[in-house]
């Protein structure tokens, strides 16, 4: 049986402080040229800019499938971006080409048009479980949202496949009800007991699911009671050592996830 190797994914989280809202807008508008009308071509070429043209005219190692910015209300932060990247061809392709830029470390890593504008960042690798989108998924059939939320849970080591097999089972058809379309299941590479799930939809889909989920605990309309949210948490109990956190982003217009 011939096995395609599994998607990788990277997830950019970045900070900007002292108090800037605007360092935040222009970063958004810089990492999404080229992706809608509004783009700035003339734009100097900067590490990123390399990464996702694969420099030198060499095919692209990274695709840009997502940019938010953070809902503070939801427990984020203030002023925070979201930037999420496929590896084309995975482990052994857009990933090892990233790896490559850094053999030497050349000066050329460290030029950046953008630098000033963000405080810090972080990049979080993800490794698609089965049933996790791709690029070439979400173009085929498309999943588009003005809201996504990003899960990151902790779970027992050695867990992280079996609850996200646990979440495409049962979470997924029942976000499916509220709006929601899953637009990703990861394990978080490198840590073995972590995982990161993502979701695109809308306010309706968010403000449906807190409803239903309080009114199963008793705490609002009775006609609205869903069940199945408290028997997930049951389930997600067999494989949580930790905190697991939801954290609701807006959408920057312009990469595949963002309307």
């Amino acid at each position: 049986m011939t096995t395609s190797p599994r998607p990788v994914f990277c997830l950019d989280i970045t900070d900007f402080r002292p108090m800037v809202s605007g360092n935040a807008l222009e970063f958004l508008r810089w990492l999404t040229r080229g992706h809608h009308g509004g783009s700035d071509e003339s734009t100097s070429e900067t590490t990123a800019s390399r990464l996702q043209s694969g420099g030198a005219g060499g095919p692209s190692p990274l695709e840009l499938i997502g940019a938010w910015y953070a809902v503070g209300v939801t427990g984020h932060d203030q002023f925070r971006a979201f930037s999420l990247y496929e590896c084309a061809g995975g482990w052994d392709g857009g990933w090892r080409q990233m790896m490559e830029l850094y053999r030497g470390v050349p000066d050329s890593l460290f030029l950046s048009a953008i630098d000033g504008l963000r405080f810090q960042a972080t990049t979080v690798p993800l490794v698609g479980a089965p049933g996790c989108p791709t690029a070439a998924d979400i173009a085929v059939e498309p999943i588009r949202g003005p809201f996504a939320m990003v899960e990151f849970s902790q779970v027992r080591h050695g867990a992280a496949l079996d609850y996200l097999s646990a979440v495409r089972e049962v979470r997924v058809p029942l976000l499916a009800d509220y709006g929601y379309s899953n637009a990703g299941l990861y394990e978080v590479a490198f840590r073995r007991t972590e995982v990161c799930t993502l979701w695109v939809g809308d306010v309706d889909a968010q403000v449906a699911a807190q409803r239903a989920r309080d009114a199963a605990l008793g705490l609002d309309a009775p006609g609205l009671a869903d069940e199945r949210f408290l028997r997930w948490d049951e389930i997600s109990r067999d494989f949580l050592s930790g905190q697991s956190r939801e954290l609701m982003l807006a959408a920057y217009p312009g990469p595949a996830l963002s309307v």
